[in-house]
């Protein structure tokens, strides 16, 4: 009987890494998903699938993804890490209130970005742009 791999595997494969059923399931949720979880709710998640997934297994792969730009890790201050599989350029919206995180894909930052280079010499590589404030059910 034939295996069907789905986009997950191939996305894996393409990193020329190790393909587990873990390392999937977890991409796969990430991918799944718009609320950009904490490791500890991609282990809540996985866990239904894969019981005996260990919370540090779950770390690991989202270290090593991040290392490969599969996901992108969101810092929150004090908080726990967020994680996003959407790596293309967006904004985030993050609200004081709830801890939402919300994609916005709005207008580029090119001409700030070129300015930047322009003004100091700087070479941008990369960007991570975060809005601060009280999501639409916060500020009710």
């Amino acid at each position: 009987m034939a295996v069907v791999q789905d986009r997950t595997h191939l996305d894996l494969r393409r990193y020329k890494i190790r393909v587990t059923p873990q390392r999937q399931a977890i991409l796969q949720y990430l991918k799944s998903t718009d609320s950009h979880p904490t490791a500890e709710q991609v282990y809540e998640h996985v866990r239904t699938v894969f019981p005996g997934i260990s919370l540090a297994t779950v770390y690991n792969t989202l270290n090593l993804f991040v290392q490969l730009g599969l996901v992108r890790e969101l810092p929150n201050g004090d908080r726990s890490s967020r994680f996003d599989a959407n790596v293309s350029d967006h904004y985030h919206l993050i609200c004081e209130g709830c801890g939402a995180i919300i994609d916005y894909h709005g207008p580029g930052l090119e001409h700030l970005e070129a300015k930047v280079t322009q003004d100091t010499g700087f070479q941008v590589v990369g960007r991570r742009l975060d809005f601060f404030g009280l999501c639409p059910a916060c500020s009710a």
